[in-house]
């Protein structure tokens, strides 16, 4: 159906019927439960904003760590077994750990320079060791 622009709503094909809507994964709207869909697309989309966060002013990286997202979640989408599923939502949580709380960037200043580029998330307290614990 088209509004008073003459624009087409999102979803609908050339001849102005609604196309059926397809999930994250490629799921249809009888596939697995809208709960695993929308938990995928939440771990995908957190995947990229801390990949935009860990890798800034770094285009090659970025696009690596892009491409590298996209390709494994594209080869399982057709992964149907809610179990499976599950075991990789856990496994791209665990990455997105892992990039937000130890992947920091260096700069090459000089031949034998390097500057470290921390970002909050990796900067923690310290704290101090004791031979004889309190």
């Amino acid at each position: 159906m088209r509004g008073r622009t003459g624009a087409r709503r999102r979803g609908e094909g050339a001849s102005g019927r609604r196309c059926p809507r397809r999930g994250v994964l490629g799921f249809s709207r009888s596939g697995p439960s809208p709960v695993a869909s929308s938990e995928v697309l939440k771990v995908f989309k957190l995947l990229h904003r801390t990949r935009q966060e860990v890798f800034k002013n770094d285009t090659r990286a970025l696009e690596a760590a892009r491409q590298k997202i996209n390709e494994e979640f594209k080869n399982n989408q057709d992964e149907t077994s809610e179990e499976k599923i599950n075991e990789l939502l856990k496994i791209a949580s665990d990455v997105e750990v892992i990039l937000r709380t130890s992947v920091i960037q260096a700069v090459h200043t000089d031949s034998d320079k390097i500057l470290l580029i921390p970002r909050k998330d990796l900067l923690q307290d310290n704290t101090p060791y004791f031979d004889k614990p309190t």
